[in-house]
């Protein structure tokens, strides 16, 4: 949403305001102003005509101009109806020299998550990839991942869901038992280009069941709305945003946020990797994003793999 634009949001918002006094106040033309209050109506927003100018009568529930709408964070929103996945449109804009941009989707045809997998991307979800410039060596872009799945976690929580962080990347409603830790909610995939002393553009997707019908879940999905929290997705993105926004601003309290939100911290857990199993318990995880394990005989640094959660062993 262009500046104007979002400034005579702003007026019909504290409204009614009349044409004139708006068009003197911003600098533009009658004319100029009738044709953003035209575009804001195309995009959804109800504006009413009164006999005092123009006022703000209702916002839609989702889109680009409706989440930057109140939106307490600097990112520029682009939405899709539909797309194959967001982040290939988000590296699309990385590669443009784009920086603090949102590509939002109603649903991705194509969508993935780690290793390639598919991710079920249906209508009600929220489906989006942020694409950062972040002042951080590459070393620590990791930060960027737990940001974001601390963000999202808290949007989970506000909305009335309690939400945990499963090791590595994913939001989880916990339940005893399950070796994932609990029904999966969300997941985050981020991407990177740079070179070894600099990071050029990071892409950080995020996939979250919101306002998903439960009869449309897979597995051992689950979404806010099937655990009657508030599926509301224009409010959960941008919770989510001026979360994310908060912590980039202060890496270095991003690790103690992800540990206190962690399912997997002290569980009994069985992590898969390319060397072989690593099982033991898991005690903490490092500004790199890796899991550190207590097998008994040593402490191993778990950097990429999958991790179940195991019942704690007889006696324990």
């Amino acid at each position: 949403m262009n500046e104007t634009r979002r400034a005579v949001l702003d007026a019909l918002a504290d409204g009614p305001v009349a044409g004139p006094v708006l068009a003197e106040t911003l600098g533009i033309s009658r004319t100029a102003v009738w044709k953003h209050v035209e575009a804001l109506r195309d995009a959804g927003f109800d504006v009413d005509s009164e006999p005092d100018g123009y006022a703000l009568a209702g916002v839609p529930d989702y889109g680009a101009e409706a989440v930057e709408f109140g939106l307490d964070a600097p990112f520029d929103v682009e939405y899709h109806d539909a797309l194959p996945s967001t982040n290939d449109r988000a590296r699309e804009l990385a590669a443009d020299g784009a920086s603090d941009v949102v590509v939002l989707a109603d649903r991705q045809t194509g969508g993935r998550g780690r290793r390639g997998r598919e991710w079920s991307s249906p209508s009600g979800g929220v489906w989006m990839s942020l694409v950062l410039r972040p002042e951080l060596p590459p070393a620590r872009v990791p930060l960027v991942t737990l940001a974001a799945a601390v963000a999202v976690t808290d949007a989970a929580r506000e909305a009335g869901v309690d939400a945990a962080i499963k090791w590595p990347n994913d939001c989880v409603v916990p339940r005893e038992g399950t070796e994932r830790g609990g029904d999966k909610l969300a997941g985050v995939l981020t991407e990177m280009e740079g070179e070894a002393s600099r990071v050029s553009w990071v892409v950080v997707g995020v996939g979250v069941n919101v306002d998903v019908n439960p009869g449309e879940l897979v597995g051992d999905a689950t979404s806010v709305r099937a655990e009657g929290g508030d599926a509301d997705r224009r409010a959960f993105v941008q919770r989510a945003l001026e979360r994310f926004d908060a912590l980039r601003a202060d890496p270095d309290a991003v690790l103690d946020a992800w540990r206190e939100r962690a399912a997997t911290l002290g569980e009994r857990v069985r992590v898969e990797t390319a060397d072989g199993d690593v099982v033991g318990d898991a005690v903490d995880v490092t500004e790199h994003g890796a899991l550190v394990v207590d097998t008994g005989d040593a402490r191993r640094v778990v950097h990429a793999g999958d991790c179940q959660h195991l019942r704690p062993v007889d006696g324990a």
